[in-house]
């Protein structure tokens, strides 16, 4: 028989085994060990946990499940750490190598939200730029003509402007690229403003 702990991860209670408590404890501390991002290292850290909720709650079948080692670690691999290095403590190598968790990385959806990072104006342009995967310049250029034919393009931008979110967090910025909400995707964002 094991012994479980309730804990809060992400703004969600799970039910976890002791020992898959004690390893994602350590992995979380060795993360925010190696982010060094100094005043950002809460919201990345905030991000993680709600990703590793997100994960645990698309693993659980029902509210009496428990979180267990194995998720834990599929969970862990799938994440990684920020400098891209994966995170196994006290595991075997084997033949070499570290074991793999099994984990095949699905292609994630884009989200649409105005860019901060390459806006001009609002983001909007960037932003859709991003969702559909061109060119920003074509996008600021097919807004321009719009606007230059008729005046539906300032309204588009305007209203777009006003009701699309503005992509703040890593973990927004990773899903308007359509990257993987993975240690390694949000550090790389976490820099940006």
């Amino acid at each position: 028989m094991k012994k479980v702990v309730n804990v809060g991860i992400g703004g969600r209670s799970f039910v976890m085994d002791e020992d898959a408590y004690s390893k994602l404890n350590n992995y979380l501390e060795k993360f925010r060990t190696k982010t060094k991002m100094g005043i950002q290292t809460k919201e990345v850290m905030d991000d993680l946990e709600g990703r590793i909720a997100e994960l645990f709650t698309e693993r659980l079948n029902s509210f009496r499940d428990v979180v267990n080692l194995e998720m834990v670690n599929v969970v862990i691999g799938q994440l990684g750490m920020p400098d891209g290095e994966p995170f196994f403590e006290g595991e075997e190598k084997a033949g070499g190598t570290w074991q793999n968790t099994g984990f095949v990385q699905e292609n994630v959806p884009r989200k649409f939200y105005r860019d901060p990072i390459n806006k001009s104006i609002g983001g909007v342009c960037s932003g859709l730029a991003a969702y559909f995967n061109l060119d920003i310049m074509l996008v600021r250029v097919l807004f321009v003509v719009c606007f230059f034919m008729g005046s539906a393009g300032f309204w588009v931008y305007i209203i777009l402007w006003i009701v699309t979110p503005l992509a703040i967090t890593p973990a927004q910025k990773c899903e308007m690229y359509g990257l993987p909400v993975t240690a390694e995707n949000l550090s790389k964002f976490s820099n940006t403003k």
